[in-house]
């Protein structure tokens, strides 16, 4: 802090080539966020994992990310991040680790690249600051540990963004051509999110930029256009091979990579309209009742060891909490309900939201004095860049229909760019008495604690109450002796500017150590003392694990006395009936979230994995034993009974409805040529994921011959919590 106003000023020629000391422990620290532990995650997100074996395979399966050695489906996005991982299993071996590798790479690549965007134009002190604020911002090591796509994602934008700015600092066009170029890579890796980022780019570009309007348009024009030709490159390839040629487009409903990109993938998230509708193959939506039990059987992979565990967590996860401006804050997976204040709302809230109010003060700070027309300096200039990152994205989060808490990474980087930036020009304005800008600084502070204080309230039964009394105790003290002292100039001054800063990334990055704590979730991941629930929120008050809406679920064989339709998913207090939740590759979700979370056991017991990926062995042994030369093992309704068998064994696996069941890929009559011509003959119907393919489950249970349970199902104590539901295995044999 002593010295943060010198180290404003851009680092000269001399000093490029020094290490920055103050930096390797923060590189340090996102390293143990980032990469501690990961390689007790034996599976990751099995739905991702099973399409890396299967895309190490062959070409082809790797060409299209196929989710199946056998090339039936596709997962339900673009193949770049699985592209790579597929290349870190092959050269690591295939694990879990080695397939979150690439991700946790990518989380310590983004700390460091934004020290270098924010570095060069508001000083070593400002890049220091956001690159910290980075590494602690909760959900970016909780996505980071998995193998989910979008620590990799906001990695290549910030690669595009380090290319712009190249291109404005040097005005040369092969730069900007290659930043939106990275762009519609970032398109093959999660479609449309990839271009929230948009208006940045171009109102940056624009701004910054000392050449006509005539050029400016002209090679934006241009570089938007090699942006979508890199974009949809995949996609036409994709589209235009023949149906019969390639696996089915998982989650589609036409069998189309342009249409999943741009409908389910794209517009549906903002109005969360997720139904199956437009298939050739008409189909009903999914029931309440199998939708959520899809869903959630996924999340609850930590459920299995939490529920033996005495060490439950007891605090209620259905009570309600009102937002600033009031509002209840239930929602779909935890991310409450639209509205100007959704953002501070619990689950959304403890993932990104514990700078905002410094943020927005830094913000004020740093426009302060900033006319329309200009002239604007460097410094203004890519302020406003992040500012057109942060407020579109924000605005989306505000007013989505559906999304997971873990997109809330894209929020990240413009957070931790104005924390930083703005630390050092509130100092500098607070220093030099700057008139009111001169109390900017201690009102952001005290905001800002007030803010986590809300935050970290609903956890006092986890966490306890010190914790949430010192961080707002130490806001309002900090921030009324900085008022106090504005008009002195001594050392001490500078050490409580410093300790004020520390305050305020203390609980962030508790926060942000939570999945090494608590456990993580790969399918769901999110920070706090409930992370491996996935579910983000408050603990559950639930007793017994049992209780819970994560829980009956048996791998493809259990024994257990508890069938799927005993998985009653009842809404949240306050929240709406109609509500639509989803897992990646979901469809038709008219559903409820459970009204309370599984309960957690110590932190010893916990497991990181978004799917509990357990595998029958008895009825492993069995369909092994009894294939005839068949290509698949056996067929189920959808991907969650069939990675585990494809993780474990390599072997074809076909999830006849693709991800949740719900997928227009079989008819009946297809079914039969399949059987006919020896591709499979066994069946395992959980009664989950039925959606589209209900004529075609009736159609097995009517022509096949039911195995007597006592020939395949396990009765271990280990498959009694799994992702599947209690079911039963058919065989059909046509001649």
């Amino acid at each position: 802090m002593k010295h943060m106003n010198s180290e404003v000023k851009e680092e000269r020629t001399s000093n490029k080539n020094r290490i920055d000391l103050f930096l390797v422990p923060i590189v340090l620290i996102a390293a143990f966020l980032n990469l501690f532990k990961i390689w007790t995650d034996k599976y990751a997100n099995a739905y991702y994992t099973a399409a890396v074996k299967s895309m190490l395979q062959s070409f082809h399966n790797f060409f299209y990310a196929s989710f199946d050695p056998g090339g039936y489906v596709t997962i339900d996005k673009p193949p770049v991040v699985f592209w790579i991982q597929t290349i870190s299993a092959k050269i690591f071996g295939f694990h879990g680790w080695s397939v979150i590798l690439p991700q946790a790479l990518a989380g310590i690549g983004s700390v460091l690249l934004l020290y270098v965007l924010v570095k060069r134009t508001f000083g070593v002190w400002a890049g220091r600051f956001a690159a910290l604020a980075m590494a602690l911002t909760p959900i970016v090591p909780a996505v980071s540990r998995t193998n989910n796509i979008d620590s990799m994602l906001v990695f290549t934008l910030l690669v595009a963004t380090w290319m712009l700015f190249r291109a404005v600092r040097t005005a040369k066009f092969g730069w900007v051509l290659a930043a939106f170029a990275m762009i519609g890579v970032a398109f093959n890796m999660k479609m449309l999110q990839a271009y929230m980022v948009l208006p940045a780019f171009y109102v940056f570009y624009v701004v910054a930029t000392k050449i006509t309007w005539k050029k400016k348009i002209a090679f934006l024009t241009t570089a938007t256009t090699l942006m979508l030709a890199v974009s949809v490159s995949w996609a036409v390839v994709v589209d235009s091979t023949s149906a019969d040629k390639r696996p089915y487009m998982g989650s589609s409903q036409t069998n189309s990579v342009l249409e999943l990109a741009f409908g389910y993938n794209g517009i549906n998230r903002l109005t969360g309209n997720t139904s199956v509708t437009g298939s050739s193959h008409k189909q009903p939506a999914q029931t309440e009742q199998q939708t959520a039990s899809s869903e959630t059987k996924q999340s609850s992979n930590s459920s299995a060891d939490s529920s033996q565990s005495s060490n439950q967590r007891k605090s209620s996860s259905s009570q309600k909490m009102q937002a600033p401006g009031g509002g209840n804050q239930n929602g779909m997976f935890n991310t409450g309900n639209p509205g100007p204040f959704r953002l501070f709302q619990k689950g959304l809230s403890d993932q990104i939201s514990w700078l905002l109010p410094f943020v927005i003060f830094s913000i004020v700070g740093l426009f302060a004095g900033v006319k329309f027309k200009g002239p604007y300096t460097t410094k203004q200039k890519e302020s406003l860049f992040w500012l057109a990152w942060l407020l579109p994205v924000a605005v989306f989060f505000s007013i989505a229909g559906f999304f997971h808490q873990y997109y809330l990474i894209m929020l990240a980087p413009p957070i931790a760019a104005f924390a930083g930036a703005g630390a050092v020009a509130l100092w500098s304005m607070y220093k030099q008495h700057n008139g009111w800008k001169s109390w900017l600084l201690p009102g952001g502070i005290l905001t800002t604690a007030a803010l986590q204080v809300y935050i970290m309230s609903p956890y006092v039964s986890s966490i306890g109450a010190a914790p949430i009394a010192g961080v707002g105790a130490l806001g309002v003290i900090l921030a009324l002796v900085l008022a106090v002292r504005k008009q002195r100039k001594n050392s001490l001054t500078n050490y409580l500017g410093a300790a004020a800063m520390v305050v305020l990334l203390a609980m962030p990055a508790y926060w942000a150590m939570t999945p090494i704590i608590y456990g993580g979730n790969s399918m769901l991941p999110s920070a706090g003392p409930d992370s491996s629930s996935g579910m983000g929120g408050p603990p559950s008050t639930a007793t017994n694990s049992k209780q819970s809406g994560f829980n009956g679920m048996q791998p493809p064989g259990s024994s257990s006395g508890n069938s799927s339709s005993n998985n009653q998913m009842q809404p949240p207090s306050g929240s709406s009936n109609s509500g639509q939740m989803q897992m990646p590759g979901g469809s038709s979700n008219n559903s409820q979230m459970p009204n309370s979370f599984s309960s957690k056991s110590s932190s010893s017991k916990r497991k990181s994995g978004g799917m509990n990926a357990e595998v029958n062995q008895k009825l492993l042994n069995y369909l092994t034993k009894n294939n005839t030369g068949e290509k698949y093992l056996f067929a189920t309704t959808d991907s969650t009974s069939a990675a585990p068998y494809i993780i474990k064994t390599g072997k074809p696996v076909m999830a006849m409805g693709g991800f949740s069941g719900s997928d227009p890929i079989l008819t009946v009559s297809k079914l039969k040529a399949m059987i006919k011509k020896g591709e499979v003959k066994y069946f395992y119907l959980s009664g989950m994921g039925k959606g589209g393919q209900s004529d075609v489950i009736t159609w097995i249970k009517e022509n096949s011959k039911e195995i007597p349970s006592s020939k395949w199902q396990s009765t271990s104590s280990s498959a009694q919590q799994g992702p599947s539901g209690n079911g039963t295995l058919y065989e059909i044999t046509l001649k």
